[in-house]
């Protein structure tokens, strides 16, 4: 899900620009996916629909932070996810996850931060860096860029196991042995996959930044990269293929467990959504073809 494509920023543009066109078509073409998304974490419709209200207005009134560094539903998706933290922080709730339901909470995250400073591709500094400095920064940059060419490979050669075992290890964060039970390997493998990984993403960032990755919080520092970039998430065009069943079989089964095992919300939300759209579009084509028999059975009053 990277930096913003050419079509969002001629969007964009327009928004800027003042067009309400440009901006009627952009709520409607990211409302559905953010509804269903608030709806799984929100107990009322109500509450869910305020809440992608309160998005769209905070895209809009801090506009000049959107800066492309990531694509407009990924900006989007940043908003709304604080948001909801907020909401239920002002319940005093004790527990929300936000990416996945099963397999882990996400780090707890600053209450007094302004959720228009951040952007997902520099979302939350790390642990154990004293302070966002430009070096640090560009650590990030080069760690994102290290993970989406790792991510770009596994696709590439369609080697989908290593890539679901690499989602669980640092977008879920599970334990080698949790991972080994879900994929039907020896914990063995799982550590050997792991350490390759990790190798290569070192040896990337050390290339892009002739800097060593920190020991310290490494693992940490790759979730909230990979989770802010949504490195992994299938293209919504890919989740509609698989809904239509139109996917090869090796893609078909690794976006079902991306969307199903793994239990990406963000996916998920798009998914749901998409089925919304596939079934309005039926009811539309069946209206029309109705209308289209029997019209001519009509009479006009005499």
């Amino acid at each position: 899900m990277g930096q913003i494509s050419e079509a969002e920023q001629f969007l964009l543009n327009q928004i800027r620009e003042g067009d309400q066109d440009a901006w009627s078509r952009f709520v409607e073409r990211y409302r559905g996916r953010l509804l269903s998304f608030a709806q799984m974490k929100l107990p009322q419709r109500a509450d869910a629909e305020d809440i992608v209200q309160d998005t769209f207005v905070g895209f809009i009134t801090h506009l000049a932070n959107c800066r492309g560094e990531s694509s407009l539903e990924t900006y989007l998706f940043t908003i709304l996810r604080r948001k909801i933290i907020n909401s239920y922080r002002s319940a005093h709730a004790r527990y929300v996850c936000l990416v996945q339901d099963v397999y882990r909470m996400p780090a707890e995250e600053d209450s007094g931060s302004n959720v228009y400073e951040y952007l997902p591709a520099d979302e939350a500094t790390a642990s154990f860096y004293a302070r966002r400095d430009e070096q640090s920064d560009l650590v990030r940059q080069a760690l994102a860029g290290a993970l989406q060419s790792l991510v770009d490979g596994y696709k590439k050669t369609l080697n989908f196991r290593d890539l679901e075992i690499v989602e669980l290890l640092f977008y879920c964060q599970l334990a080698n042995q949790d991972v080994a039970r879900i994929v039907g390997l020896n914990e063995r493998n799982i550590a050997v996959i792991k350490h390759r990984c990790l190798k290569q993403v070192r040896e990337l960032v050390a290339r892009s930044v002739n800097a060593d990755m920190p020991e310290d919080g490494l693992e940490d520092l790759l979730t909230q990269v990979w989770e802010a970039g949504r490195m992994s998430c299938p293209k919504r065009s890919t989740i509609g293929a698989f809904l239509l069943e139109t996917l090869d079989s090796a893609w078909h089964d690794y976006v079902g467990f991306h969307l199903n095992t793994l239990g990406c919300n963000f996916c998920r939300a798009n998914l749901d959504d998409l089925r919304k759209q596939t079934a309005e579009d039926e009811s539309k084509r069946v209206q029309a073809r109705i209308m289209e028999s029997t019209v001519g059975f009509l009479h006009k009053p005499r």
